[in-house]
């Protein structure tokens, strides 16, 4: 039999009352003495040190009592992580990363301690892929090719990322509304960095940023005396082909909105995020829409939809390759060279795959994660692929990871988005739930053909989007279920 407490509620002391008690009412005047001590002797830093902790403490409890909080504190952090590095040159961007996405796991494990995790939702095939992926990364460390541990490790996120992040979206995000909730984030941050890279362009650069092109990136960030605008992401090339993605994969999810705030919401994001592309300079992102839109025509099986696409998207076509309109402006014209076949840069890119496939025709299993590009000098400043740049995703992870890695990972793409058409195309019922999961197939696939020019793929914040996406592609069936509940639920 349950005790009855004879303490009138009335009589309980909570909030300010407790401070009457002499012990906490001594505690909390010890704790705000100390501080001012502190704060007395060693100035602000001691306040900022206090109040960092304050607020660490509190997103601990948050995290540990709502695990799902750490997968979109990673989406956040994704976003801007490289660009903090521009301000603290010694942050281990990477490292914090990996930081939040453990810390979430641990926090799933603490709050499912008594009756265990039910990993039934993450066992799918993308899962396995995931694993499979990372196991062949893992096989890269005793590479008899590889030189360096430390550049292996700082190259981990090509597969460890993805392996963290799958099973994280497959648990926490099972219904459309914890989807909206991830597609909020997104767009929040892409247009936050759209509105960064407008500063950039309208105001002009900071010290950090000045810095960071005055360190040898304006070779590539200034071209005839106007910025390629890379906002707080890795660079223009970055910035440019997450914002086209970000605008397709929210102009086709307003689609599914009833809600006019919500469409309001999403065709900003969109909007915003077409001009992202354009202010980068960046040619290649220019693949992203059009590939995007002509895999969302095709997964709607319409004929009619499919003409008129095919035919806005060849007007696209022929007013950069076959017209001058707008060639006083320098975005339009530097992307008008996109589709010259005799591009300089082109050649360049197309010359140096020949050295590689000459260099690679005897390493089928690569030279080793960190170790292809120019971005592999850190580790190995005098070895022969440190000297020539890959430029191309996939290029990097044929260098990298031999032809055997290559087909591997583009089994893994290309199975992933095949199995989601298939599903959306005829299986999936719910028309909402049909535009929601074709924006992500459409976005991903735009993405994959960006990714043949520049290493844009697995790049953050476009590679950690690219594996919550994944799994929720891979969710569908289990989405739409919770679509039929709530139905249900409303007839009763």
């Amino acid at each position: 039999m349950n005790k009855v407490s004879n303490i009138h509620p009335f009589d309980t002391r909570t909030g300010s009352l407790r401070l009457s008690n002499p012990v906490v009412a001594g505690a909390l005047l010890l704790v705000l003495s100390a501080v001012a001590l502190l704060a007395a002797n060693s100035g602000m830093i001691v306040i900022a040190a206090c109040l960092a902790l304050v607020i660490a403490g509190a997103y601990l409890y948050c995290l540990f009592t709502y695990p799902e909080l750490g997968l979109y504190t990673a989406v956040a952090l994704s976003f801007v992580l490289i660009g903090l590095g521009r301000y603290a040159k010694d942050l281990q961007v990477g490292l914090g990363l990996d930081g939040i996405l453990i810390l979430t796991y641990l926090a799933l494990f603490m709050k499912k301690f008594r009756e265990g995790i039910d990993w039934t939702p993450a066992k799918k095939d993308v899962t396995l892929l995931a694993l499979i992926w990372f196991a062949y990364a893992l096989f890269q460390i005793v590479n008899p090719e590889a030189q360096s541990f430390a550049a292996w490790f700082s190259g981990r996120g090509v597969s460890f990322y993805m392996l963290m992040v799958v099973p994280l979206a497959l648990l926490f995000i099972n219904t459309t509304r914890k989807l909206d909730l991830f597609m909020y984030a997104w767009g929040i941050f892409s247009i936050l960095a759209t509105l960064k890279g407008i500063m950039q362009l309208k105001i002009g650069l900071d010290g950090a940023e000045q810095a960071w092109l005055d360190d040898g990136n304006f070779k590539t960030h200034v071209l005839f005396g106007k910025l390629r605008v890379f906002s707080f992401m890795s660079d223009a090339g970055q910035f440019g082909a997450n914002q086209a993605y970000s605008a397709v994969v929210a102009f086709i999810y307003a689609m599914a909105q009833t809600s006019w705030k919500k469409k309001l919401f999403f065709r900003t994001v969109a909007l915003l995020g077409f001009y992202g592309m354009i202010i980068s300079g960046t040619r290649g992102a220019m693949s992203v829409p059009m590939a995007a839109f002509m895999t969302f025509f095709i997964l709607r099986k319409n004929v009619r939809v499919l003409s008129i696409g095919v035919t806005l998207l060849a007007m696209v076509f022929v007013f950069f390759k076959y017209t001058t309109i707008g060639q006083g402006n320098s975005q339009i014209r530097r992307m008008r060279t996109a589709f010259d076949p005799n591009d300089a840069s082109l050649q360049v890119r197309l010359d140096n795959q020949k050295l590689l496939k000459r260099y690679m025709k005897s390493r089928p299993f690569g030279a080793g994660i960190g170790h292809g590009g120019v971005k592999a000098q850190r580790y190995l400043p005098n070895a022969y692929l440190s000297q020539i740049a890959t430029d191309s995703w996939y290029v990097l992870i044929w260098v990298e990871e031999g032809i055997i890695g290559l087909l591997l990972h583009l089994f893994i793409l290309f199975y992933i988005v095949i199995k989601a058409s298939r599903m959306v195309m005829f299986q999936v019922k719910d028309p909402k739930l049909k535009l929601m999961i074709s924006a992500l197939i459409s976005g991903m696939v735009g993405i994959m053909l960006a990714s043949y020019g520049n290493a844009i793929l697995g790049t953050m914040p476009t590679g950690m989007l690219i594996y919550v996406s994944m799994a929720i592609m891979m969710n569908t069936k289990t989405l739409e279920e919770s679509i039929n509940q709530q139905k249900e639920n409303k007839v009763k």
